[in-house]
């Protein structure tokens, strides 16, 4: 299913699963779907399983918003109270949808908690209360964490709901799932891997069909991290390997230290789930040579969560760290803020240079990561869906450099690849009903639900279907594109002034001289005397290797060519 048509059946206001496997755009999805809500002064309510994920959407974490806080069961006292807790009923109350990110780490037993504390505050007996429920996650990656009851705990007729000594349930197998009836929406697009024998290899994981062949293919980027490009992360299964390398590598350093310390406002316990949930650290301490990673996202200056860099200075009066990019790109690294809103208004902040250092990191907190490339161990996975969160985060095989694997590396949960098929045989029934749904049909049903929320219904001067509106939104962003590169602006500052990627503003210019909009004669700007040089060594690999895909030539020159490089003689060629 495409972004666009998950987009339209969210906007009906049924409760979806939004999956898909990694890169394929569901965070992009959920921002947009939630962008459109507030547009409307439509009340939603953003968590997720995990702090690290909650930070990544701007929202804080399902415990938190429901008040069920670290609680593992639910009695009819410990429910009430949650319910009267006013803070608590008026949030649980003023929501109209909720989402849930990662929900593949949430046990059912939490769900089913969350789902009565909605039901109670709202006094109804709809699943979460009547709430639109949107739940985002793969479940092929990062299951439930198991916990173990205490020793000493006595257990009466009157729990409710508890998530302990239980064997491992997944979100979809409680009570509450069933209840909420999510319609499941399967976003098939890929954004982040753009290598099919890596993709083939990725979908052998999900699918139980790994083989040896694609062994093979892993097996020819082990043992090779010695000539691996400085500055790249390790991942590694557990922190004290990651701990270990990081302090390693910063005392090898002999520039002078500069520490950077987190500050925060606002409420105290939400002050310290910000703290621990967020990528950067309480006490960053950095050094000129320091390998890092950026931890936000920030399309105006060009970085996004898992940007590379090495620290090459320090501005002057501000000291902040000046960081150039894998990219070559030089930014001043001033502090960000990770907050809690609720209703518009900020509860909490903390604020901190949005950096980490960047030679380890463990598996857990890569989830959700994109990254050009990485060393990793995982000689020591051990949990289902561990190893291939690992391998995902990559965008290619070239950009993997693997020290080890064991037998768990490779497998994903016995129980989900069962399920699985049953997600993608409902996605597409649900494909086919809403193409069957006239775009005027579909229109008065967003809003009959914008209505239905209380929310501001926009006008409508004609109405597009999901093809139509996604191919003259594509259409449309190339002609921005056009009119700023004829006024003269490079691809960086086109980029910058539409808040895009550099690498998507070169698949503007590129397909716009196809189309003969830009001449070849005006390309002479996206060229440095380095690149002039480098252009026709470049376009010879292309003819020399058959092809006209960048992957084939990057590897060709074991990258020392940048993909923006290639991308160029590529464009030159045509």
């Amino acid at each position: 299913m495409t972004q666009a048509l998950a987009l339209s059946i969210l906007k009906t206001g049924v409760n979806v699963f939004l999956t898909g496997e990694p890169g394929a755009g569901k965070t992009h999805t959920i921002n947009e779907y939630v962008r459109y809500l507030r547009e409307r002064d439509i009340e939603v309510a953003i968590t997720a399983s995990t702090g690290i994920a909650a930070t990544h959407l701007g929202g804080m974490t399902i415990h938190s918003w429901s008040g069920i806080g670290i609680k593992t069961n639910l009695d009819h006292y410990t429910l009430d109270k949650i319910a009267s807790t006013e803070y608590i009923a008026r949030r649980v109350g003023r929501a109209r949808v909720l989402i849930i990110d990662e929900v593949s780490m949430l046990h059912q037993g939490t769900l089913e908690m969350v789902d009565a504390v909605c039901r109670e505050v709202r006094q109804s007996a709809e699943a979460f209360g009547g709430l639109q429920v949107v739940f985002v996650g793969d479940f092929f990656q990062l299951p439930p964490i198991v916990k173990t009851a205490p020793e000493n705990r006595n257990d009466d007729d009157q729990t409710l709901f508890t998530d302990e000594e239980k064997p491992l349930l997944f979100a979809y197998q409680s009570a509450a799932w069933s209840r909420a009836k999510p319609l499941v929406c399967y976003l098939s697009e890929q954004y982040r891997q753009d290598d099919q024998i890596f993709l083939s290899l990725l979908s052998a994981i999900r699918q139980n069909t790994f083989s040896t062949e694609h062994l093979s293919h892993l097996e020819k980027r082990k043992n090779i991290h010695s000539g691996a490009p400085v500055g790249i992360p390790k991942l590694f299964s557990h922190n004290i390997d990651v701990d270990r390398v990081n302090t390693d590598e910063l005392s090898k350093i002999k520039n002078d230290q500069k520490v950077f310390q987190m500050s925060g406002e606002g409420n105290e316990m939400l002050i310290a789930t910000l703290k621990k949930s967020c990528l950067s650290p309480e006490i960053l301490a950095l050094k000129v040579g320091a390998s890092v990673m950026f931890t936000k996202n920030s399309p105006k200056e060009g970085f996004v969560n898992g940007t590379l860099g090495t620290v090459i200075g320090f501005a002057p009066g501000s000291n902040y760290p000046i960081v150039k990019t894998r990219s070559g790109r030089e930014i001043i690294v001033e502090p960000m803020d990770w907050t809690v809103e609720e209703n518009g208004k900020i509860k909490a902040r903390i604020s901190q240079t949005p950096l980490r250092l960047a030679w380890a990191i463990t598996v857990h907190k890569s989830q959700g990561m994109s990254m050009d490339a990485a060393i990793m161990d995982l000689s020591q996975v051990f949990e289902f869906g561990q190893g291939y969160v690992a391998l995902s985060r990559v965008r290619r095989l070239s950009g993997l450099y693997i020290l080890g694997w064991n037998e768990r590396t490779f497998q994903v949960h016995p129980d989900v690849l069962a399920k699985d098929e049953q997600f993608h045989i409902q996605s597409e029934e649900a494909e086919e009903v809403f193409g069957k749904i006239s775009p005027s049909d579909l229109e008065r049903m967003h809003k009959n639900f914008i209505i239905a929320c209380g929310g501001k219904v926009k006008p409508v001067t004609r109405i597009l279907s999901v093809e139509e509106s996604s191919k003259k939104k594509k259409s449309d962003t190339k002609e921005e594109t056009l009119i700023l590169w004829n006024e003269g602006k490079t691809v960086s500052e086109i980029a910058k002034a539409r808040k895009l990627t550099e690498a998507t503003i070169f698949g503007h210019v590129e397909e716009l001289v196809e189309k003969g909009k830009i001449t070849k004669a005006s390309l002479s700007r996206l060229l440095d005397t380095k690149l002039s040089k480098a252009v026709p060594v470049i376009q010879k690999a292309f003819k020399k290797l058959d092809t006209d895909k960048l992957t084939p030539v990057f590897e060709n020159f074991d990258g020392k060519y940048s993909y923006d490089d290639i991308r160029i003689a590529r464009i030159m060629l045509k």
